[in-house]
C-alpha cells in the first residue's frame, strides 16, 4: 500500500502533466498588417529607387520653402524654377501652380507645409492610373510592347514575364523584334529565366508572322498572356506605321476576344526626348499605357508628371533597378510623395 503522502505527490504531478502545452508562438499577422507592410517596403523600395530625383528635387524643393514666410508671387516662380528644372514640363507645371495658387487662395493655406502637402496632391492628380489599367493581367490577353531601341523593351518583357508567370498565370513571349542583332536570343535568355515559351522566327523575317505564329501557340496552349517585343525604328515613321499597323491587324483578326494592352517603353534618363518619343508612337499606335525605365539613373523623375499630363496616357510601370523585383506598377501618389517628401 502506499502512503497518502505518495499518493497526493502523484496527484500533483498528474495535474501538471494533464495540462497542455501552450508553445510561446508569434500571432500571424492580419492581413490589413501584411499588405501595409507591403506597401511600406514598396515605397521604401521607390524612395531608394528615385534616390537622384528625390536628392534634385527635395533639396529644390526645399530651397524654395525655407527661403519664404510668405507664399508670394516671388515663391511661386522660383518654385515654377525647380518644377521645370526637374523635368515636370512647362505646360503641366503652369497647369499645377495655376491649380496650387487657387487652393492657397480658396483654402486659405499660409503655411509652408500645407502648401507643400498641397502640391504633392495635385502632382498626383496629373498622374491617376484608371481603376481598370491592369485588367487585361485578370484574363485572356496580348501586350504589344513598342519603343525605340535601347530603351529596355526586352527587359521589360522579360521581367513582366517572370512577374505574371511568379503570380499563377500561363505567359508566352514573342520575338518580333526580328531586325535588331541578338534580341531574339536576348528573349530567349529571358524565357528560359522566367521558364515561359518563346515564339520566334528567322532573323530578318516579317515580324508580323512571329506575331501570328505566337498568337496560335498562345491560343493552342491556351496561354493567359501573350507578350509581343517588337522592333524600335522611330526614325523612320512610315515603315513604323506600316508594320505596327500590320501587326495589329494580324492580333484583331486572330483573337478578336482578347484584351488588348499597348505599352510604350520610354527611357526616363532621356527626359524630354522620351516625350517627343511618346508623342510620335501616339500617332501611330492607340497606346493605352507608359512603361519608364531607369528612373532610377535620372535625377529629373519629373518627366513621368509631363509625360502623364500632357499625354493623358497612364504611366503604368517604373523600372527603379536591374532587379527583377525593381519593375514596380506605378502608385501617383507613392511617387508624389517619394519626390515632394520634406527630407529629415
Amino acid at each position: 500500500m502506499y502512503d497518502s503522502d505518495y499518493l497526493k505527490k502523484l496527484s500533483e504531478i498528474g495535474s501538471i502533466v494533464e495540462k497542455p502545452y501552450i508553445p510561446n508562438e508569434e500571432p500571424e499577422p492580419s492581413e490589413s498588417v501584411a499588405e501595409e507592410t507591403e506597401k511600406k517596403g514598396m515605397f521604401d523600395k521607390l524612395k531608394a529607387g528615385l534616390s537622384k530625383t528625390r536628392k534634385n528635387i527635395v533639396y529644390g524643393i526645399d530651397s524654395v520653402f525655407g527661403a519664404y514666410d510668405d507664399l508670394n508671387d516671388e515663391f511661386f516662380e522660383d518654385l515654377e524654377e525647380q518644377l521645370i528644372m526637374a523635368d515636370v514640363g512647362i505646360h503641366t507645371t503652369e497647369e499645377v501652380l495655376d491649380e496650387l495658387r487657387d487652393m492657397v487662395k480658396d483654402e486659405r493655406i499660409r503655411s509652408t507645409e500645407d502648401c507643400r502637402s498641397a502640391l504633392a496632391r495635385l502632382v498626383a492628380s496629373k498622374m491617376t492610373v484608371p481603376e481598370d489599367a491592369y485588367a487585361y493581367e485578370r484574363g485572356s490577353s496580348v501586350v504589344l510592347v513598342i519603343g525605340v531601341n535601347g530603351v529596355g523593351k526586352t527587359t521589360y518583357c522579360g521581367k513582366m514575364a517572370s512577374k505574371l508567370k511568379s503570380s499563377g498565370k500561363k505567359v508566352i513571349l514573342a520575338a518580333a523584334d526580328t531586325f535588331r542583332a541578338a534580341a531574339t536570343e536576348q528573349l530567349m535568355m529571358w524565357g528560359e529565366r522566367a521558364g515561359v515559351d518563346v515564339i520566334s522566327g528567322q532573323e530578318g523575317s516579317d515580324p508580323a508572322s512571329v506575331v501570328y505564329d505566337a498568337l496560335h501557340a498562345a491560343k493552342a496552349r491556351h496561354a493567359d498572356i501573350l507578350i509581343c517585343d517588337t522592333a524600335g525604328r522611330l526614325n523612320n515613321k512610315k515603315n513604323l506605321m506600316n508594320e505596327l499597323d500590320k501587326i495589329d491587324r494580324v492580333i484583331s483578326r486572330e483573337l478578336p476576344d482578347y484584351k488588348r494592352e499597348n505599352l510604350i517603353v520610354l527611357d526616363a534618363t532621356t527626359g524630354q526626348n522620351a516625350l517627343s518619343q511618346a508623342k510620335d508612337f501616339s500617332e501611330v499606335s492607340d497606346i493605352t499605357g507608359i512603361v519608364l525605365t531607369k528612373m532610377d539613373g535620372t535625377s529629373k523623375g519629373g518627366i513621368a508628371v509631363a509625360i502623364a499630363g500632357e499625354l493623358s496616357v497612364p504611366v503604368k510601370y517604373i523600372g527603379v533597378g536591374e532587379g527583377i523585383d525593381d519593375l514596380l506598377k506605378f502608385d501617383p501618389d507613392a511617387f508624389a510623395q517619394a519626390m515632394f517628401e520634406e527630407e529629415i
